[in-house]
């Protein structure tokens, strides 16, 4: 389905959202990475200048809602080095394996997301990119390519797949040639786009790769995120904490930055903080638990989310999250999303969408894990 709308509405860090509490801006995070210094000043933001929370979305980014000086957070957000492009910041849509060169994986696909997010602020073409074309980069694990992405690499045993929707296209690419291959992908879009802001708007995907047909085949979504106490291949620790549906207070950000250590945002809605030694995750985690995140692999919060709803919609027809807390389930083998109208804004690619309808909530979609 091609989109009617011409201009592109996806809010950045400089071009907001007037949703109904006020301005909203969201912070892109190539692959989810960032730095202790650099949620401290997320948090210090949210607290100042916004609602006083951070809301983690399903693309691994932080959006900050209620902004009253749009101008004063843009400037600490780029002094904070979380706006290297202002011309690009909005198509720095880069989701990445969260746990690669750590635990896992085909191979240690890091060094990637630096070097496609490089490539795509260097091309000035790419300014005409939607906010919502996302790019992955998955390690061979199969987390982040179950997500569609528009355009993404896959570590296979026989080489790097090129993806296309997330559907494998059979191109192999040399790993020294994704980030060129995945922004000349992008870069075509722009020119046959048309009214389409997805590749899978387009009515011939193959335009973008003459001669190629994607697979038919997509990957197996992953609705959970990695929690708990996570070994890692050089003997460290990560902590892998789910945030109750992605509402994370600045207060509680700031106690994670306090730990000074790596950090990736899920494209689950949870926290990674990363290259730990025993005793410091140990501690971590006695005093990160008790805020309210969730290092239990089977708490009912890892299969349940929701959109904003109201208040801070003007389209939702209720307070989804609200409704959403009321209704967990335990031992839920079914991931469910609530939302507030039929747009179904952060969608997980599989389980139930429930939506507000007035009287309480009907089945939007049921999309199975295959």
């Amino acid at each position: 389905m091609v989109r009617a709308r011409d201009t592109d509405a996806c809010p950045g860090a400089l071009q907001v959202h007037q949703a109904a509490d006020g301005p909203l801006l969201r912070v892109r995070l190539p692959g989810g990475a960032i730095t202790a210094a650099q949620l401290a000043t997320l948090a210090r933001v949210a607290g100042e200048h916004g609602g006083g929370t951070l809301e983690l979305t399903a693309r691994g980014n932080v959006q900050l809602r209620g902004v009253d000086d749009v101008a004063a957070a843009g400037e600490a957000l780029a002094q904070a080095g979380l706006l290297p492009s202002p011309t690009h910041e909005r198509v720095r849509n880069i989701v990445a394996s969260p746990l690669s060169g750590r635990v896992g994986g085909r191979a240690d696909i890091r060094a990637w997301v630096g070097e496609l997010d490089a490539a795509i602020c260097a091309d000035p073409r790419l300014t005409e990119l939607g906010g919502r074309f996302l790019f992955s980069l998955d390690d061979g694990r199969s987390d982040v390519s179950g997500l569609g992405a528009d355009a993404g690499a896959h570590v296979m045993d026989d080489g790097v797949a090129l993806l296309l929707s997330g559907r494998d296209t059979g191109v192999r690419l040399a790993s020294g040639d994704v980030a060129e291959s995945l922004v000349g992908i992008a870069a075509r879009f722009v020119e046959i786009r048309g009214n389409a802001w997805r590749v899978n708007e387009l009515p011939d995907v193959a335009a973008l790769v003459p001669g190629v047909e994607p697979s038919a085949t997509t990957f197996p979504p992953v609705t959970k995120p990695p929690v708990g106490w996570i070994a890692q291949r050089d003997g460290r620790v990560a902590l892998g904490a789910a945030v109750p549906l992605g509402v994370l207070p600045a207060r509680v950000a700031e106690y994670l930055a306090a730990i000074e250590a790596p950090l990736v945002i899920t494209p689950w809605r949870s926290v990674l903080v990363c290259d730990l030694s025993e005793e410091v995750a140990d501690v971590a985690l006695r005093v990160l638990a008790p805020l309210g995140l969730v290092f239990d692999e089977n708490s009912p919060w890892l299969s349940v989310s929701a959109c904003t709803g109201s208040p801070g919609c003007a389209h939702a027809a209720a307070d989804v999250r609200a409704d959403a807390a009321l209704s967990l389930r335990p031992n839920s083998t079914v991931h469910r999303h609530f939302v507030g109208c039929e747009r179904a804004c952060g969608s997980p690619p599989a389980g139930e969408v429930l939506v507000a309808d007035g009287r309480g909530y009907r089945l939007l979609r049921d999309r199975p894990l295959r």
